[in-house]
């Protein structure tokens, strides 16, 4: 029998992870990890999840889609409104890039670090959807 896990943090590299936390706090609504400083900040998320970000000198940004500098993962956000959450993002410091491959499901944006991520449209979950059956 396998060991039974659950996942218990998300960790973005990037130059400035108060910066970056701020991004995603406004995103969000998550709040601050205690201890978050200038070298690792977190927000905690629901069941305890944590999202961090930490210092990397000479951080480099994801090129996506160019394969240059690939992404190494990129996060998904159900949201209610995808057109309403990408301007508020975007107003947050989020970029748009202009490649889009599901422009009226989900909208692929890139994090003030570079790292791209994508809001889509919520919908009611099912018993049989596979993570497949997501971007």
């Amino acid at each position: 029998m396998s060991p039974k896990m659950r996942l218990s943090a998300v960790t973005l590299d990037c130059p400035d992870p108060l910066a970056l936390m701020a991004f995603y706090q406004g995103a969000t609504g998550l709040e601050p990890h205690a201890e978050s400083g200038a070298e690792f900040a977190g927000l905690r998320g629901e069941h305890g999840l944590l999202i961090g970000f930490q210092r990397v000198d000479g951080h480099r940004a994801p090129t996506w889609p160019d394969p240059l500098v690939p992404q190494q993962l990129h996060l998904c956000f159900d949201v209610e409104d995808v057109d309403e959450a990408e301007a508020r993002l975007l107003e947050l410091g989020a970029s748009r890039p202009e490649h889009q491959p599901n422009e009226k499901r989900w909208r692929v944006l890139i994090d003030p670090a570079g790292h791209p991520f994508c809001v889509i449209k919520a919908r009611p979950r099912t018993d049989q959807e596979r993570p497949a059956d997501r971007p």
